[in-house]
């Protein structure tokens, strides 16, 4: 997005019943780096589960997705996830995306130099709106990979949206390998998102830090409490900054005032059943899907092919 439309959206956000900033604001560069650090936290198990699910089953996955493909790695962040796929996957090209251009391209230098003889290509990108791959992946077969729960991040509408995206880029013989976050107890849900060092917390209102850059407002994270609960009857996540105090936050050309109470909306994070998620893949127009699960039932990861 450009500066302006991020502006845009950012104001309207800010201004609407419910505040809320769209949750890819959360990750500049500093909160790359937390959501980083949260991944290692005890409590936040996707990782951690979902990285033992992939070691567990790693030769049936690779035998179902495939050698030689492009790997196309959406939220890239690090790469680390994709990194482990290499060696058995054995990958064409390999393309990174990530909203955060910057933090991509640094961890992509990283990956370039382990393996020199892989064509590798970073791109920024916001995932909500269409995907443009560079020139040179035309033509080759094409395997995305979506891990770590991120889809959960989309509303149902957006995230079908996004997988039909994806389905009109792996022409023949390609697939999307995906991490979802099934449905679990509501005490485990809270924990992994109110963590007791306060690293979420701190990732969440870091969102302000940007949203000031953006927009040149006045937000003080000082005046901002993290607050995240689980709804059962949406089946996710929610998370919100709530105004400790009557506030009004400026920027130019606008300006609005928040009751103590108020929350400003930043992020979803919808839990799956497994046979819906499989029920979205189809109607974004994939075909059969495998799919590994722990042994908790926690977390599942599905290959759908084309």
């Amino acid at each position: 997005m450009t500066n302006a439309s991020s502006r845009q959206e950012l104001v309207e956000g800010l201004c609407a019943a419910q505040a809320e900033v769209a949750p890819k604001y959360l990750y500049d560069d500093l909160g790359c780096c937390l959501f980083e650090l949260i991944t290692r936290l005890p409590e936040y198990y996707p990782t951690c589960t979902e990285l033992t699910l992939m070691t567990n089953n790693a030769d049936d996955i690779m035998a179902t997705v495939g050698t030689g493909a492009t790997l196309i790695d959406l939220g890239a962040g690090n790469c680390r996830k994709a990194r482990l796929l290499f060696p058995k996957l054995l990958p064409r090209q390999y393309v990174a995306i990530d909203i955060s251009t910057d933090f991509v391209r640094q961890a992509l230098c990283a990956m370039q130099a382990e393996f020199p003889d892989i064509d590798m290509f970073a791109v920024g990108a916001d995932l909500s709106q269409r995907i443009d791959l560079p020139a040179a992946v035309n033509g080759a077969r094409r395997t995305f990979f979506y891990p770590g729960s991120s889809i959960g991040n989309f509303d149902p509408d957006a995230a079908l949206a996004l997988l039909a995206r994806i389905r009109e880029h792996c022409r023949q013989r390609g697939g999307l390998l995906v991490g979802i976050d099934l449905v679990k107890d509501a005490q485990t849900l809270h924990a992994a998102y109110n963590d007791a060092l306060g690293l979420t917390a701190a990732f969440n209102r870091n969102v302000l830090n940007h949203v000031n850059a953006l927009i040149g407002s006045d937000f003080r994270l000082c005046e901002w409490r993290h607050r995240a609960f689980y709804d059962p009857r949406r089946g996710r996540v929610e998370m919100h900054l709530e105004a400790a105090a009557d506030i009004t936050v400026s920027w130019p050309g606008g300006r609005r005032r928040f009751a103590a109470g108020d929350s400003i909306h930043t992020e979803n994070s919808y839990k799956y059943r497994l046979d819906d998620f499989k029920a979205l893949l189809a109607q974004a127009g994939f075909g059969d899907v495998r799919a590994w699960t722990d042994e908790r039932q926690w977390f599942a990861v599905c290959y759908a092919g084309v």
